[in-house]
């Protein structure tokens, strides 16, 4: 899987070596990233295409060195050709210079390209190993990630990852162009090459903390745009707007959020313009010095005017390899930060799918010994506290999205295989993700396929669908039965008159994430998306929060029919939905305190009674 660490590739694997003029396809096996640290990631990055990235290094390192070459010919036709009276010499060393400019420029169009590649491979290769892991954490990835990390990462951080493999091309070529320079200057001066050969050093230690310290503000930068991408997600939803709960708190948060992540931003900004300002000003610096040695070892005659011709051009070729190793030192450090951001997500693991027991073959009792809450088969069970994460946590315990203790009949559910659970037990999200598509698709009511098991957490078949062991029915009856199950599935979620408002029915094409419908529509048509799958244990958060009085009491009603002989469990305030509910559970701190029917705890329970009726003095308001 993408979150093992490699520490070699092996000869079989067919992404290993350099294939040509391609790089990684959508279907290719974009292979195991080294996920030890961010050094490890881009290095593996480098290691999945070595004869491109071994052909970018000598492009770059050809092409800067006859960059350097320019001034030595130069230097020759200015002996012994123009000083010497010499016309043949001139032209021979002339036409040399001619064919190395005109071979330098075809050398640039191909390090151009190759290094184009390379950066391409790594972009697409972070992006498949990156959306693998998210499908591999599946609905774990929203309790493991913010959204706004995720989208941070697919935005901003592959980008910087393939951007910093600038480094294997002009950063190899730099630095032997760099070496050989100060080679051709010793052959001049001794004293103006230990200039050259010293003055990058020094270079580095100057730049060197401001390359640490942007590390430590680029990482800082982009924690906080990752937290302001699920501001403005929430913001873009509009659920909690829409039903009136901590509209100003999330405006308040979002403000402050936005400020922070602006004065960040200057922060990152004024390391990066210092480090660019002595990426620009430095080599001047440092060459200008060395020019003015080459002058003065000229005007005393220790060396000849050719020579102060090729020292200069030296200086001038210079300026390129300095100017890449600074840009390349920047880039690297932005792309550690982003490599670490992605390592980060690709080592969080899913919940392990092993189990040695076997899920109980018939109806069975759910226990969470941390609460105390018991989910009696074929009951509509609902959990009510004053604070929904209480409730939320334990839906998630129940649903084996956290570790927990739970057991299920006489086993514990973390001992069952995971499959076995996700088929028996479906935990429909209040905002679980819509696609871009017909509404028909979006809620799965499919023609071929009626259970539609792909957009669900849970792969149980509508009661009455065909099972994968009956025999096939007929094509006209499986669309039949489908659209029965829809139909029956879109009542009891009261969601027929978002269809029949819809300018073509089920097959209205809807925005990603349903940004075309009300928050309440949404909520509905996921309601209708989970009842169409007919799970063995439904549970459900908060499945009317979004809905008017009347609405919601309808939905509870319907929801209770539908649902006779199944196991459902909401979460709830809400007096409407609690009022059908067989058996409530009221929560205090996590721990259940009270167990009952709504109106028994009405009269026993005060702090049931004011926290049911604060949620009904709220929706009459």
């Amino acid at each position: 899987m993408p979150t093992r660490s490699a520490h070699s590739t092996s000869p079989s694997d067919p992404t290993q070596g350099e294939r040509g003029t391609t790089v990684i396809d959508a279907y290719e096996d974009p292979g195991t990233p080294d996920c030890r640290s961010g050094w490890r990631y881009l290095w593996w990055l480098v290691r999945r295409q070595p004869g491109r990235c071994a052909a970018g290094a000598v492009y770059g390192t050809v092409c800067m060195v006859l960059l350097a070459a320019t001034p030595y010919l130069m230097s020759r036709a200015v002996d012994e050709g123009l000083e010497q009276g010499d016309m043949g010499a001139l032209a021979v060393w002339s036409g040399a210079l001619f064919a190395v400019g005109a071979f330098n420029a075809w050398l640039s169009i191909m390090r151009h390209r190759t290094m184009t590649r390379v950066r391409m491979d790594a972009h697409f290769r972070t992006v498949k190993v990156v959306v693998g892991q998210t499908v591999r954490l599946g609905a774990s990835l929203a309790r493991k990630a913010g959204a706004g990390e995720v989208v941070t990462i697919g935005v901003g951080d592959v980008q910087m990852i393939s951007q910093s493999l600038t480094v294997v091309g002009p950063g190899v070529g730099a630095v032997v162009a760099y070496a050989v320079v100060a080679g051709l200057l010793l052959s001049v001066s001794p004293l103006l090459a230990a200039v050259v050969l010293l003055g990058v050093p020094v270079i580095a230690l100057v730049v060197g903390p401001l390359a640490g310290r942007l590390q430590g503000r680029e990482t800082e930068y982009r924690e906080r745009q990752g937290l302001l991408t699920a501001r403005i997600g929430d913001l873009a939803g509009g659920l909690r707007v829409l039903s009136g709960l901590g509209g100003k708190t999330l405006s308040d948060a979002f403000r402050r959020d936005s400020q922070r992540l602006c004065e960040q931003g200057y922060r990152v900004g004024a390391v990066t313009s210092w480090m660019q300002a002595l990426g620009a000003g430095l080599p001047a610096l440092f060459l200008a010095g060395v020019t003015w040695g080459a002058a003065r070892l000229a005007a005393q005659g220790e060396i000849t005017v050719g020579e102060l011709v090729s020292v200069y051009g030296y200086v001038a070729v210079l300026v390129w390899p300095v100017a890449f190793l600074i840009e390349c030192g920047y880039q690297l450090s932005r792309g550690v930060v982003a490599a670490r951001r992605v390592t980060a997500l690709l080592r969080l693991q899913p919940p392990p799918h092993t189990g040695t027991s076997d899920a109980p073959a018939e109806p069975s009792t759910l226990y969470d010994p941390e609460s105390g809450v018991r989910i009696r088969p074929g009951r509509l069970t609902a959990l009510t506290s004053a604070h929904p994460k209480d409730t939320l946590n334990i839906i998630d315990r129940l649903a084996r999205y956290t570790p927990s203790d739970v057991t299920w009949g006489d086993r514990r559910l973390d001992d069952i295989p995971l499959a076995q659970v996700r088929e028996r037990i479906l935990l429909a999200d209040a905002e679980a993700h819509l696609f871009a598509g017909k509404l028909r698709d979006a809620i799965g009511g499919t023609t071929t396929h009626p259970r539609g098991a792909g957009l669900y957490r849970s792969a149980a078949p509508p009661r009455g669908a065909t099972s994968h062991n009956a025999p096939a029915a007929a094509p006209h009856q499986a669309t039949a039965d489908a659209d029965a199950h829809l139909t029956q599935a879109l009542h009891t979620a009261a969601a027929e008159d978002i269809v029949q408002a819809l300018p073509h029915g089920l097959d209205s094409p809807l925005d990603a994430q349903a940004r075309n419908l009300s928050g309440g529509q949404r909520q509905r048509i996921r309601l209708a998306r989970a009842l169409l799958t007919d799970p063995e244990i439904l549970l459900t958060p908060d499945p009317t929060s979004a809905l008017d009085a009347h609405t919601e009491s309808t939905v509870a009603d319907r929801l209770r029919t539908a649902r006779t002989g199944r196991t459902t469990v909401v979460t709830t305030t809400s007096p409407l939905l609690l009022a059908r509910a067989d058996l409530v559970h009221y929560l205090v701190d996590g721990k259940v305190t009270a167990t009952g029917t709504h109106h028994e705890l009405l009269e026993s329970e005060p702090g049931y009674r004011a926290l049911v009726s604060r949620d009904t003095e709220e929706a009459a308001r």
